[in-house]
């Protein structure tokens, strides 16, 4: 039985100004990695995602699993006391994620000159549309609109359809992981004794990273690459296929998977002269589909997976999400997991998909309510029960104020 260690980054403490998903989707593989993570929130509304439903109890079910084993301390940066009160916090973190529009921080006087000048080896790290600098680094710059100035929407979709958005928030998730590795790599650079550094990382630079075979083409020959559908850029069958009762996606793309989709498809195209290389199949794939189509149309989908698992030919059937989150496979890998909250009661999580032999990933809690650590946090870093109470009451007084005025 292999003796576990605690989580990688225990003992780092991480403060987050975080709106949406790309700065709390980095710090929540922080959190998950073991990290001490504390969400700063306005105090009025908190992230914007609160507002995001559906609801369990009045919290909002995504931000319940995207803030998880986090802690919510709710501060007025723009007054002076909150802005004091963070600079407290910064001086006992490791690392502070921000996601806001550049130069907000600044505005708030909370930008990496007055962090660093009280603690210089803190890890700031920002994460926003365009980048710091640079002739759009000013503009809004959300997962949509990165995704199209990426290139990823001109690809995306079918000559038919015209561009499509990733079903998924791409831009935002990836430059979320691509903040949490610089985070760790700059934690490893500063080592015990040295001074932390500034971190910027944009949504359209992450997404353009991803352009692999792209790149690859048009660096090599000018070709833009385009709408394709699910097939792939240059390699062929590597796609989805209908079958009689849904759709399956199959990659035979080397010899051996070749010759055994058309040993189960029983297609007599193996030595077709046309189809023997990759090359070739990619070459004639206007004419090559259709055929293997036909074929696959004629199979109950759970019969063609399983026919052509046997036969070594890499597949897989089609999954919507609700099969996905019932799946067996994923139930047998303990991936999904419930986390606890004092409110709404377990709260199912995706899992982590970073597995570690000895220094399992940390499952705590879900994600806070609004405010629900701020005296826990304050009194921690040694404000006063009076500084506190006083930072509490300004607060109120401020909600009070505003509920008036949109009375």
């Amino acid at each position: 039985m292999v003796a576990h260690r605690p989580a990688p980054l225990t003992g780092i403490t991480v403060l987050e100004v975080g709106v949406f998903m790309a700065a709390p989707f980095a710090t929540m593989q922080l959190a998950d990695l073991g990290a001490r993570v504390i969400k700063v929130e306005n105090p009025e509304d908190g992230d914007p995602t609160r507002q995001t439903g559906p609801f369990v109890d009045g919290e909002s079910s995504p931000f319940l699993r995207m803030n998880r084993n986090k802690r919510s301390v709710a501060l007025d940066l723009k007054a002076e006391g909150g802005r004091e009160a963070f600079l407290r916090l910064a001086e006992h973190s490791d690392v502070l994620v921000e996601n806001l529009r550049p130069g907000a921080m600044r505005r708030l006087g909370l930008d990496l000159a007055p962090v660093h000048e009280r603690n210089p080896r803190l890890v700031y790290a920002s994460v926003s549309g365009w980048g710091q600098d640079g002739p759009l680094a000013g503009l809004p710059g959300l997962d949509i609109m990165a995704q199209a100035r990426a290139g990823l929407m001109s690809v995306t979709g079918t000559s038919d359809s015209g561009p499509a958005k990733m079903g998924v928030p791409v831009c935002d998730l990836v430059s979320g992981l691509y903040t949490a590795l610089a985070v760790t790599s700059a934690l490893h650079e500063r080592g015990p004794d040295g001074d932390g550094q500034y971190i910027d990382v944009s949504l359209m630079e992450s997404a353009v990273s991803l352009a692999v075979w792209e790149a690859g083409r048009y660096f090599a020959t000018g070709e833009v690459g385009g709408r394709l559908g699910s097939a792939h850029q240059s390699a062929a069958p590597y796609q989805a296929l209908r079958t009689a009762d849904g759709h399956i996606t199959v990659g035979a793309i080397t010899a051996n998977t070749w010759r055994g989709l058309c040993a189960v498809l029983n297609l007599d195209l193996a030595d077709d002269p046309r189809y023997t290389t990759a090359y070739g199949r990619n070459e004639h794939r206007d004419g090559l589909i259709p055929v293997i189509g036909a074929a696959t149309a004629q199979w109950p989908t759970k019969a063609l997976v399983d026919a052509l698992n046997d036969a070594g030919v890499p597949c897989a059937p089609i999954s919507d999400y609700g099969g996905v989150f019932t799946d067996a496979h994923l139930a047998a890998r303990d991936y999904f997991w419930d986390a606890p909250h004092p409110e709404v009661g377990p709260v199912r999580q995706l899992g982590s998909p970073m597995r570690f032999g000895s220094t399992p990933v940390s499952r705590e809690e879900a994600g806070p309510s609004l405010g629900a650590h701020t005296r826990s946090v304050l009194s921690e870093i040694g404000l006063s029960g009076t500084e506190i109470e006083e930072l509490l009451v300004s607060r109120e007084a401020r909600g009070t104020a505003a509920e008036g005025s949109r009375s």
